[in-house]
């Protein structure tokens, strides 16, 4: 697609103003053919946004969905009309969504506790396939799924998108590609923000069909933390509880156990050393990175809070004293973009798997990553529950995983 395109495409969604051309008027504002089709498998919240972002990016379109659940279906339906004119396909079986001659690739965006289920019958059809994450809720599905992708003939990519969030992907130009730093000693990462939002049955509010907050929510920053440190995890001590959140939450005679606050340390083989703060009751979005590496260091925040008070969004630091120049700056992307679904992260996702459909190399999250992040995760889990630091070995050992 030519870059007058995708900025006709840009600015197409900016308003009614050159609504009285009809189709063969357009030029700059005519819409390109996809480039690719896809099931889509789980119309929840976040199979919502897929669905919405692709129709924006344009290189993919849905043809089609699946879900068990009828008001989910329902919805979507509704959400389809609003952002496309062709027809709403209903798949009856997952077999049928993943086996359709009509898709060139499938996305999976269902509960996490089901995804080992629906891959294993997804790669059946050998299509590409974009997996939301968690890539599973159990160490031992995780590691399934990594065995399961190395003989795969095709693209299997993981949803760990915040990689491409501007502060972040900003961040991986100045440390790993810049070497503004010089070599990374020191990671942190805080995120504080609201409750985690309702869903399908409540299944995030519960750990057995999330994999606990620290793999289901968190996953995100320890993808980051593993991609900054270059490195694999060597031990992992946390400390967190269910302080404030659903406290008193009940659904179906079943009650609330995820965490809502949390510390983690992470030592790396290699020496680095990372730490995570979390806080799940705060009254906004707040997200911080820190980078410290011996030749400097780079701060990033992205920020969104419930007050009327003027404030920057987004902001960057790359302070390196005497050994090159520093700077400040805004990272951001078109606001069009940035609305579309996670500050333009779900954005660049989808450009990522067009390009993989296409058969280009991408930097989105592999298998081996999503795995990696999961590790880290479920181990400070098991750290916040036994209080003892967790070696990594000996933990995959554990869980019969021998790498």
């Amino acid at each position: 697609m030519s870059k007058e395109k995708i900025n006709g495409q840009l600015f197409s969604y900016s308003g009614p103003a050159f609504h009285y051309l009809n189709e063969n008027e357009r030029h700059f504002f005519a819409k390109a053919p996809a480039e690719f089709r896809v099931s889509l498998i789980g119309c929840g919240m976040i199979g919502m946004e897929h669905m919405r972002v692709a129709t924006r990016v344009g290189r993919t379109a849905i043809h089609g969905v699946f879900d068990t659940n009828e008001r989910s279906i329902n919805v979507a339906r509704e959400e389809f009309a609003k952002v496309t004119d062709e027809d709403f396909i209903v798949y009856d079986s997952l077999e049928a969504a993943c086996n359709d001659p009509e898709i060139d690739g499938i996305m999976i965006c269902t509960p996490n506790y089901t995804h080992l289920d629906i891959l294993k019958v997804a790669m059946k059809s050998g299509k590409p396939i974009f997996m939301e994450k968690p890539m599973a809720t159990e160490l031992e599905d995780a590691y399934e799924i990594t065995k399961m992708a190395k003989e795969y003939g095709s693209v299997l990519q993981i949803g760990l998108q915040y990689r491409y969030k501007s502060i972040y992907s900003e961040a991986i130009h100045e440390v790993l590609e810049r070497r503004a730093v010089g070599d990374v000693k020191m990671i942190n990462i805080l995120e504080h923000r609201i409750p985690f939002l309702d869903k399908v049955n409540q299944w995030n509010k519960f750990s057995k069909y999330s994999g606990g907050t620290l793999v289901e929510k968190c996953c995100h920053y320890f993808d980051l933390l593993n991609l900054f440190a270059e490195s694999r995890p060597l031990r992992v001590y946390a400390t967190g509880s269910q302080s404030t959140n659903f406290v008193d939450f009940e659904f179906k005679g079943e009650k609330s156990d995820i965490l809502d606050n949390a510390f983690v340390t992470i030592e790396y083989e290699n020496g680095v050393r990372a730490g995570f703060n979390l806080c799940m009751f705060a009254p906004m979005f707040h997200e911080e990175i820190v980078i410290c590496g011996d030749e400097g260091r780079v701060k990033a925040a992205e920020m969104e809070d419930f007050g009327e008070s003027e404030r920057l969004r987004t902001e960057m630091e790359v302070f390196c004293g005497q050994y090159r120049p520093s700077k400040t700056s805004k990272p951001s992307y078109p606001k069009l973009i940035e609305d579309s679904g996670h500050n333009g992260a779900t954005w660049f996702e989808h450009m990522a798997f067009a390009d993989q459909m296409a058969g280009k190399k991408t930097n989105s999250a592999t298998v081996e990553e999503g795995f990696w992040s999961i590790v880290v995760g479920s181990a400070a889990e098991e750290s916040v529950n036994t209080g003892k630091i967790i070696e990594i070995n000996d933990f995959l050992q554990s869980k019969g995983i021998d790498l």
